[in-house]
């Protein structure tokens, strides 16, 4: 995942005293005007360094997959955080370039005078890092919370399932994925995204529940889970609606059919073939579904997840054999 391994991002206070106090040991080292130079050299590009592999360690958001833009973008706010990476970015440099500018400073002087040159350029630099110090407790904090983000792959097919609570939609998920022991849990504000694999011809399929997202009307979704049903969009090869025509949900059928319709509407826009499928089948058919299934008799679950991968129809990239 592409969050997953951002190190951690240090706090203005901790990287300044990282510098200088690496420049201190490196001081003590050597005397006289070597002494100055060195602790220069060395302050200076550890903060450069350090503050420039805040910035690189992240993903271009101009090429991230669409997915992962908008999944980031509910929860961190993209732009803010791409401006922060520019403001880091300008700090490196202006780092470097003070090195550059004391570093003819502290040649051909005196020790003292090369001392209080030294002085001024370290006061200089954190003066520096602490005009960027918001910037990087917020590219911190954003790191914090993306890379808990799913394991999700775009460049896998993708099964959404959707439905109103209660209608058996996480024990679909676990049972079609109970053999390989894949289901996972991932925090998702306050709510969560399970994710569990199956394999079908060589072909790793990916199928996510997402309760708190696709389990209620539009309008009862704060802006978070809006955009998160967004970056859903971009993911879902296809949706798999479940309803429980027995209303034993708690839920009434007509409630069920009209999100039903809506989630339809929405994927649909985007060519995402949506299936309605009535779970608890044992209790009642009474209902115009695409398929019939009962989780917990473990009828008609093959035939629900055969009818899945039939609607994604993937069509992995294989490279064309080369010619003899």
């Amino acid at each position: 995942m592409i969050f997953e391994s951002l190190p951690t991002t240090p706090r203005s206070e901790e990287l300044l005293d990282k510098a200088f106090s690496r420049a201190a040991r490196a001081g003590r080292a050597k005397s006289g005007l070597e002494a100055q130079q060195s602790m220069l050299q060395t302050a200076s590009s550890i903060l450069s360094d350090n503050l420039e592999n805040v910035v690189t360690q992240w993903p271009d958001f101009g090429t991230v997959d669409p997915f992962y833009y908008e999944l980031a973008d509910a929860i961190v706010d993209v732009d803010e955080l791409r401006q922060s990476l520019s403001e880091v970015t300008w700090a490196s440099r202006q780092i470097s370039e003070l090195r550059r500018e004391y570093q003819p400073k502290l040649r051909n002087t005196d020790a003292e005078t090369a001392r209080k040159h030294r002085k001024q350029a370290f006061a200089r630099m954190a003066d520096v890092v602490e005009e960027v110090a918001e910037d990087l407790q917020r590219i911190g904090e954003a790191r914090d919370s993306l890379k808990t983000l799913p394991d999700i792959r775009p460049d896998e097919p993708a099964i959404v399932v959707a439905g109103y609570p209660n209608v058996g939609k996480s024990s679909f998920v676990n049972q079609v994925t109970r053999a390989h022991n894949e289901i996972a849990r991932y925090p998702f504000t306050t709510k969560s995204v399970h994710v569990g694999h199956f394999e079908r011809d060589r072909i790793r399929y990916q199928i996510i529940d997402t309760p708190g997202l696709l389990d209620r009307p539009e309008e009862d979704r704060n802006d978070i889970e809006r955009q998160a049903v967004s970056a859903l969009e971009h993911l879902a090869d296809a949706v798999l609606f479940v309803v429980d025509a027995s209303e034993a949900c708690g839920y009434p059928l007509s409630a069920q059919l009209e999100l039903r319709d809506a989630v339809a509407t929405r994927f649909r826009e985007r060519d995402v073939p949506v299936l309605t499928i009535n779970n608890k089948s044992d209790r009642s058919t009474d209902i115009d579904a695409d398929y019939q299934m009962s989780v917990e008799g473990g009828d008609g679950v093959d035939e629900v997840l055969d009818a899945a991968v039939e609607a994604v129809a993937w069509e992995p990239d294989i490279p064309p054999s080369r010619q003899e």
